[in-house]
Formats: C-alpha cells, structure tokens, sequence
C-alpha cells in the first residue's frame, strides 16, 4: 500500500494528462463550434463530462468511491 504522498507521486502525471486530454476535447468542441456557428444538435455528452468534473471536484469523499460515481454516472449516457 503506498503512502498518501507516493500515491499522488506516482500517479500525478498520468492524471494531469487524461484531465488536460478531456479539456482538449471541450476545446475543440467549442472551435467547432465557433467554425459550424451552431452547436451539436445532442450535447448530452458534453454535459456529461462536464457533470463528472463536477465529481471529481469535490474535495473529499468518505467512501473513496469518485471511480464507482464516475462509472454510474457515464452508464447512464446513451
């Protein structure tokens, strides 16, 4: 089991580039967006990313459980 400081060491890159990979996805969502002059007709999943930030923003969670919200939350999108 590693130590509160080693987990967040060792997965801290990983994490930063996954969450720098969902911005860039809103980011070109919103440059198609501004080219097109319209948004997508369905945005659910737009929504849904931005609703799972929302998860993961929360400071803390008794539980430890922000993987399990996560993946109810995205069972949900269809």
């Amino acid at each position: 089991m590693l130590s509160p400081q080693k987990t967040l060491d060792t997965y801290y890159l990983e994490a930063r580039r996954d969450l720098l990979e969902v911005a860039a996805v809103l980011d070109r969502y919103d440059e198609a967006v501004k080219r097109d002059g319209a948004k997508a007709e369905n945005e659910s999943k737009k929504v849904s990313l931005l609703e799972a930030m929302e998860i993961l923003a929360q400071p803390e969670h008794p539980n430890a459980n922000r993987a399990e919200q996560l993946l109810n939350h995205f069972a949900k999108i269809t």
